[in-house]
């Protein structure tokens, strides 16, 4: 029995997220030699390690890997890691968004004066616990990654000193953060005293056969264990934090909270679900399915609401927009309970995380630039846009329009429709209606948001030329290309993100 303790570590499978792990800590060794003005070296050293990251994941496209396995008599084959074809389509959208998210945030540590060590070394330490979140097959290196991905990010919210909104952001987010953890952690220890384990694969086969007297413990467990995912993808009631934390936070943080936390929420949802409860789809499909069409109202009716010459308005439609979206990535997972065939409804939550990321990381690049000439960030900022910087205000609006769903938007347009057609083959036609009202309700403020852009400038200071940086026009052109290339073969996504079946 001694040998079932003694484990071969398949480096290769574990390297994305050790990549990332290791680069940070060597900034952070960096940062204590370096010299205050070569300090920019620090961010072109991130850069270059998310690209390793990235291309480390090439090796792997060709079998599922696993490591940190049972072994002995009883192990049965369950991993604590597993690189599978989903794993690596979640690694490859948060290795890619928290890129985009270094690109965005060269100018803002330099007009904000953000400490850039910390800086880098907090942005690399989330994106290694988002990436090892997709690969994590047992509640406990779940939870882990979860804490990971999450601890960093409080600090990146708080990190303007000096700034009270800031400071108040960050304390929001930590409160209702922690509290979401700690019913996690409850509802696992619930399902591990009814099941006996902690690997999802071995957790769903307990569930099936749970002792009579457990049975109330086993479902207070699965419904507990969802709100810690609920919270990181801002689902109501969980979403308080939204609006303040991204109005407060840096501009790239906002960005790296709205595409990568959601990713962790989704792909940590979808695991619990999918993975360890399928036996209680009873349970938290019913309740996913509400989730969804609460989360998408709020998030659109609040957006419909905000006024364009409130400061940071543009920030807080974002904030409230991404609500709306994360309503929309719930119906898959909610379809996935109630259909046959679960893996389809999951390749269509992938397929709109991996569109919604590029088009909005590129909808945050924009608002970057024009928040280096108008800090207040309002809409109305966005006046006469196409006069200034027509590549900048074309790329916005195409953005938009993705989010809207609407033509030249096409990739935005396909996944909705396959979001919906989940929705419609798991029976949920009630869900599929709230969905179309809801896009219907989103349509009239992307659009009134776009008009903007073309309008005359009026004021002196509407014709103010941008102070634009090679980071961020290299990040907005590369989420407007990639926008435009999946508009042109959206099945591209489709047929890349129907393989992430678990």
């Amino acid at each position: 029995m001694g040998s079932s303790l003694v484990q071969s570590v398949d480096w290769l499978a574990i390297a994305p997220p050790t990549i990332t792990a290791v680069v940070a800590l060597g900034i952070l060794v960096a940062d204590l030699f370096l010299p205050e003005g070569r300090k920019p070296l620090l961010g072109w050293i991130a850069v270059t390690g998310l690209i390793l990251a990235g291309l480390s994941l090439l090796p792997l496209l060709d079998g599922d890997r696993s490591t940190f396995c049972l072994t002995g008599t009883t192990g049965g084959g369950a991993c604590s890691y597993t690189a599978d074809h989903f794993t690596l389509v979640i690694q490859l959208l948060v290795l890619g968004g928290a890129l985009l998210t270094a690109l965005l945030s060269f100018s803002d540590i330099a007009d904000s004066e953000l400490p850039a060590g910390e800086f880098w070394f907090l942005l690399l330490s989330s994106a290694a616990g988002a990436a090892l979140l997709p690969a994590s097959r047992d509640l406990a290196t779940l939870v882990v990654a979860l804490e990971v991905a999450s601890l960093p990010a409080f600090a990146l919210v708080g990190l303007r000193r000096g700034d009270s909104r800031s400071s108040e952001a960050a304390l929001k987010f930590f409160l209702s953060s922690v509290t979401a953890t700690a019913v996690t952690l409850l509802g696992a220890s619930f399902v591990y005293a009814a099941t006996g384990t902690l690997h999802l694969t071995r957790i769903a086969d307990g569930l099936t056969h749970v002792d009579p007297r457990l049975a109330v413990l086993a479902q207070a467990g699965v419904a507990l264990t969802l709100v810690g995912f609920a919270f990181k993808t801002a689902a109501v009631p969980f979403h308080f934090w939204v609006p303040d934390t991204y109005a407060g936070a840096p501009l790239p943080v906002a960005a790296y909270l709205s595409v990568i936390g959601k990713a962790v929420g989704f792909t940590g949802l979808i695991l619990v679900t999918v993975v360890a409860f399928p036996s209680y789809a009873d349970v938290w499909a019913p309740a996913l399915a509400v989730l969804a069409a609460l989360t998408m109202t709020a998030g659109n009716v609040a957006a419909l609401r905000q006024r364009s010459d409130r400061e940071r308005s543009a920030v807080r439609l974002l904030a409230w927009s991404s609500v709306g979206q994360a309503g929309y990535l719930l119906v898959p997972i909610a379809a996935a309970g109630y259909a046959d065939d679960a893996s389809r409804a999951i390749g269509s939550t992938v397929a709109y995380a991996l569109m919604y990321a590029a088009v909005n990381l590129g909808a945050f690049a924009v608002a970057a630039l024009v928040a280096r000439t108008s800090p207040a960030n309002r809409i109305d900022d966005y006046r006469g846009l196409y006069a200034r910087r027509p590549l900048a205000a074309l790329a916005l609006g195409f953005f938009l329009l993705c989010l809207a769903g609407l033509p030249p938007g096409v990739i935005g347009l396909f996944a909705k429709v396959t979001v919906f057609s989940a929705a419609v083959d798991a029976g949920l036609g009630w869900l599929a209606v709230v969905m179309a009202v809801n896009v219907v309700i989103a349509l009239y403020y992307y659009l009134r948001w776009t008009a903007v852009l073309f309008r005359g400038a009026g004021t002196e200071a509407e014709r103010v030329p941008l102070r634009t940086s090679r980071s961020l026009t290299a990040a907005i052109a590369l989420a407007a290309v990639t926008g435009v290339v999946l508009s042109g073969a959206p099945q591209l996504v489709l047929r890349f993100a129907s393989q992430a079946l678990l």
